[in-house]
């Protein structure tokens, strides 16, 4: 499959990422794209549930702050325990709030004033990042707590049945996107959001409650069938005690 494709609401910076048939064009999608994407994702899915699942166990209770960077239609604010103060920043917000920062990450630093936070969550954010990983892995690192922990998302691009969604700019391996995360962080633990055949959240009742509390990695298996992952980060500082996820 050749993922070179144009589309009108991106921005081509580059001649493209990787070599051969599967090369993919480093296109950064602008706001009139995002605003028709993010109110399809209003309504919870998987993921979104499961990441609200573990936000809500690393606060265990305490009163604390965090930031969803690439929060679309902010569906995590509704999933969070109410000891959990929200906010969001995003390139389109389909309906604007105090707790909500609309803007481009991509043109500016992350930042909401002059905060900092206890949890920063990015989901389904970074392999839309292309060449800026580096710079915004290194911003939400300055925007956490001394003892803040990060939780990000990946996609297993090593899956049996590998998929690439066509506007993927930052495709890696497992190992690449771990290496990019050491560079800033400490990794607590990582585990998949789920365990699927295809390379999809499931979405059969029984096989979706089995995986939202399955946070382990299965020697063989989940290299091969572990959709998403889920990393638990804390600022990468040896005079910092960490949390662990």
């Amino acid at each position: 499959m050749n993922h070179k494709t144009s589309h009108p609401h991106s921005i081509d910076t580059t001649d493209g990422v990787g070599d051969g048939p599967d090369a993919i064009d480093v296109r950064y999608f602008k706001k009139d794209f995002w605003s028709t994407e993010n109110p399809k994702y209003g309504a919870p899915h998987y993921r979104l549930r499961k990441s609200a699942r573990v936000a809500n166990k690393i606060a265990r209770g305490r009163d604390c702050s965090l930031l969803d960077v690439g929060c679309g239609p902010a569906a995590l604010r509704g999933l969070l325990t109410p000891n959990i103060q929200y906010h969001g920043i995003d390139i389109s917000i389909p309906d604007p709030a105090p707790d909500l920062v609309e803007a481009d990450i991509l043109q500016s630093p992350i930042a909401v004033g002059d905060r900092r936070f206890d949890i920063v969550v990015a989901q389904g954010l970074f392999e839309y990042l292309g060449d800026f990983q580096d710079e915004k892995l290194a911003e939400i690192s300055g925007l956490l707590k001394d003892d803040g922990t990060f939780l990000v998302s990946y996609v297993n691009f090593g899956h049996r049945a590998r998929e690439v969604y066509w506007p993927y700019n930052n495709v890696q391996s497992f190992d690449e996107f771990r290496q990019g995360l050491l560079r800033h962080f400490r990794i607590q633990t990582f585990f998949p959001t789920s365990h699927n055949w295809n390379h999809s959240e499931p979405n059969r009742k029984w096989l979706a409650a089995t995986n939202m509390r399955l946070n382990v990695n299965i020697p063989f298996a989940t290299p091969r069938l572990a959709v998403e992952y889920f990393f638990i980060c804390s600022r990468r500082d040896p005079k910092i005690a960490h949390i662990r996820g």
